[in-house]
């Protein structure tokens, strides 16, 4: 009996003692915390959530292979930086540092993992010196300097036909910009600013001779299409200009830029400018600063302003 006695003591005291031990260690696990050996305490953990597009990766972390695929959830992370790889057949794999924080999600749930062969589909079946493309109709553009020739298509590349004529730059263009109504195409490099008709939307015969402005002053930055679909600003290297969709049109000078190759954003939808200039302050010090230049026909006359009024006298 004694013995007996004894033994229910032994395995009683023995449970309060796995309890009272172990207790630690649930309540940790519970509440995120984990013990750090090298800092002899425990410390609140975070995780990392990974959803990749397509599924199914597997998740390398600091070079060891877990059980679970993507979308995965890695618990119970020491603060710290982690080394993260994912892999999928045929496609290429995604490697990133990813930082962990006590208490807080990682989350990666936009990672894609690109194929190792793309689907590549020849569109033209014709040599084609540029391509440019017209997102808002759904077309791509197509020019051959060696015909003079502007092709249009769909973005399946069929329906294939001849939209405009064109004259080459020297050197080549190296920016595209359709008018708003379509009708006209814009091209420049740093000196000259070439203009062709199109009938890419309309059905009409070409009757418009394509033609090249030269720009002498100043290297040309950017161009911009006025809503009017006939004049366009030109951004200079030290000025903002505007110019008239004509072989004889002269550049007229809006602003002087006080530094070069300003940075310069057009709201197309008002004919609004805004650009980055350089001004010298009242304390000799020069500070960046934007501004705004309103170009829509109701406050800036621009047919007064590029075509003189005659002199009756």
């Amino acid at each position: 009996m004694l013995t007996e006695q004894r033994i229910r003591a032994f395995l009683f005291y023995l449970s309060v003692f796995i309890f009272l031990t172990g207790l630690p260690v649930i309540l940790s696990s519970a509440l995120s915390y984990k013990f750090d050996t090298r800092a002899l305490k425990f410390t609140k953990t975070g995780l990392v959530f990974l959803k990749t597009q397509p599924a199914g990766a597997a998740v390398f972390l600091n070079n060891r292979l877990l059980t679970e695929t993507t979308p995965a959830t890695i618990r119970e992370l020491m603060p710290g930086t982690y080394g993260i790889r994912l892999e999928l057949k045929d496609h290429y794999p995604w490697t990133a540092d990813v930082r962990v924080e006590p208490n807080k999600v990682v989350l990666l749930d936009q990672i894609i993992l690109f194929p190792l062969r793309p689907n590549i589909k020849q569109v033209s079946k014709m040599q084609f010196d540029a391509c440019f493309l017209d997102e808002e109709k759904g077309a791509l553009y197509y020019v051959n300097y060696g015909e003079g020739s502007i092709y249009l298509s769909d973005l399946e590349g069929s329906r294939m036909e001849k939209v405009g004529d064109i004259l080459g730059l020297n050197p080549p263009a190296y920016a595209w910009k359709l008018s708003p109504d379509r009708s006209k195409l814009l091209y420049f490099n740093r000196r000259q600013i070439g203009i062709a008709y199109l009938n890419a939307f309309n059905g009409r015969s070409i009757k418009k001779t394509p033609f090249i402005i030269e720009h002498p002053q100043g290297a040309i930055e950017n161009v911009f299409w006025h809503s009017d679909n006939y004049h366009f600003i030109v951004i200079a290297n030290r000025s903002i200009e505007v110019l008239e969709a004509k072989p004889t049109s002269l550049p007229v000078e809006l602003v002087k830029l006080n530094k070069p190759a300003a940075q310069v954003f057009f709201n197309s939808r008002d004919d609004t400018l805004y650009f980055i200039d350089s001004q010298k302050a009242e304390d000799g010090m020069t500070y960046e600063n934007a501004y705004k230049l309103e170009l829509n026909a109701r406050t800036f006359p621009f047919m007064d302003l590029i075509m003189p009024k005659a002199n009756n006298e």
